[in-house]
């Protein structure tokens, strides 16, 4: 949390990491489990996405689609997606797929908070306007998460996000991790 590239943010990205990864293992044992018992294939999904400066970078998270769902469907979840599995629907809706990020956030390709890390095939297509949001680390949660989620448009995401981050600071994170919560639970934006 704090200002992006300061010494605060990414000092407040280890320690929360370090503590969500320690609460979290159970959740991401059991989730692990659930994932091999439901469907064939690993239990990570993991996809190259673009990070800071538009360097791609392997986001992971759990699958919770069926194995090789990129080969049989496109490359972002639709609504009622076919190819979402009975344990990755739970997994969605609760944002636990989520948190296998927090390796990423530990490896330093990505923040606790900042914009969506989005894939290469749709940023690959930014004008040069939307390519600013390269200059903020991508976060597991953030702005464009709390306010409408995957009902955005890539191009609506980028917007907010480039406006939003560019005066972000520590308050402004903390306040998103808080809304991220009410999201999460009511699950708003969500498809």
């Amino acid at each position: 949390m704090g200002k992006q590239g300061s010494f605060i943010k990414r000092f407040t990205d280890i320690i929360f990491s370090i503590l969500l990864l320690i609460i979290s293992l159970p959740v991401m044992l059991i989730s692990a489990i659930a994932i091999k018992l439901d469907s064939k294939g690993p239990v990570f999904f993991i996809q190259e996405r673009s990070g800071l400066n538009g360097k791609p970078f392997r986001m992971v998270k759990f699958r919770g689609m069926v194995y090789n769902a990129l080969k049989v469907g496109p490359p972002i979840t639709q609504e009622n997606d076919s190819r979402i599995t009975r344990v990755g629907k739970i997994l969605r809706r609760t944002s636990i797929d989520e948190i296998p990020q927090i390796i990423n956030v530990l490896k330093g390709e990505m923040s606790l908070i900042g914009p969506r890390p989005e894939i290469i095939q749709i940023t690959s297509k930014f004008t040069q306007e939307q390519r600013k949001v390269f200059n903020f680390k991508p976060g597991i949660t953030g702005y464009s998460q709390i306010n409408g989620r995957q009902r955005l448009s890539p191009g609506e995401r980028v917007k907010m996000e480039i406006e939003y981050y560019s005066k972000a600071n520590f308050w402004s994170d903390f306040m998103i991790v808080g809304s991220t919560i009410k999201v999460i639970l009511n699950n708003q934006g969500n498809i």
